[in-house]
């Protein structure tokens, strides 16, 4: 597997995958050859097709997680191996498309206030006030904060960055942050006391962001991307319009960004339901006594 594993991650640097996407398609194809115990180059479409019913009858994944399994054992075997990939004989499930899960500005302020240490504190304020994922918030670097235009540099994802808004209120917490930890390059230095010449991981700012969310007692499940959805639906509460709240997400199509209308309070509340039309009696009517024809 070592080989193989080197020929697939140098494939996956080539097409300028992200660093999260290629551990996450290694770790998929990992799976796949330890459920045969098998080298992965020696199984086909049929093994695939006994995996994914594995993925949802054994381990419950969802559509979602399935298909993302799917397509790293596709690159696998097309960009890797370069064989062929029949697309009939092993299709996608259907995504599922759910609503995201928002928290309420005062969910918010718990949440950041709850913050283990300092640091974790600044790591939450900053995932709300600028609205990145939390692999781009690893990557932040210290000159990426550009005081004089009050803009945040954000590299997301391959090369499409972006710049958004940098908060008053988040400038002044990030020069306390500057005086504390005195970062050189990056902005969020890995290591126990934030010293290190590498900036920590994703995985590092999501249990800063579960061990605020245990701390506070919040009760929906809060991981780094509810901070992302909040920054987007608070924004449009407060009348930006959806097509600045795209640019500064980062998103690709208006579709993406669209769905935040369906949990804006904004929007919900400016439809009035049918049933406050209705001119209803306050008396109960006895089940027994036949309506009036």
């Amino acid at each position: 597997m070592t080989h193989l594993r080197t020929m697939m991650v140098e494939e996956l640097v080539r097409r300028n995958y992200s660093d999260a996407t290629r551990e996450c398609y290694v770790r998929a194809v990992k799976e796949f050859a330890q459920f045969f115990n098998c080298s992965p180059d020696k199984l086909g479409l049929e093994h695939i097709r006994i995996f994914q019913a594995h993925l949802f009858t054994d381990r419950k994944l969802s559509p979602n997680t399935v298909n993302q399994h799917l397509a790293a054992l596709r690159f696998f075997f097309v960009k890797t191996l370069h064989r062929p990939w029949n697309t009939a004989e092993t299709p996608y499930p259907k995504r599922v498309k759910s609503l995201p899960s928002v928290l309420s500005p005062d969910e918010v302020t718990l949440l950041i206030d709850s913050a283990i240490t300092p640091f974790h504190r600044m790591e939450l304020m900053t995932l709300y006030a600028t609205g990145v994922r939390r692999a781009e918030l690893a990557r932040l670097r210290v000159n990426d904060i550009d005081s004089k235009r009050m803009v945040v540099r954000v590299r997301g994802k391959g090369l499409k960055d972006r710049e958004v808004m940098l908060s008053p209120v988040l400038l002044a917490a990030l020069r306390e942050h500057w005086r504390r930890h005195r970062p050189k390059e990056w902005l969020f230095p890995g290591g126990s006391r934030h010293h290190l010449n590498h900036p920590i991981t994703p995985k590092a700012v999501y249990h800063a962001c579960r061990c605020a969310a245990r701390r506070a007692g919040l009760e929906k499940k809060v991981h780094p991307h509810v901070l992302r959805h909040a920054f987007a639906t608070h924004l449009l509460d407060a009348d930006t319009d959806l097509r600045t709240i795209q640019m500064l997400l980062g998103h690709s199509s208006l579709e993406q960004t669209a769905r935040y209308l369906h949990v804006s309070k904004r929007h919900l509340s400016a439809a009035v339901s049918p049933l406050d039309a209705l001119t209803l009696s306050s008396k109960r009517r006895d089940p027994e006594t036949p309506a009036r024809i």
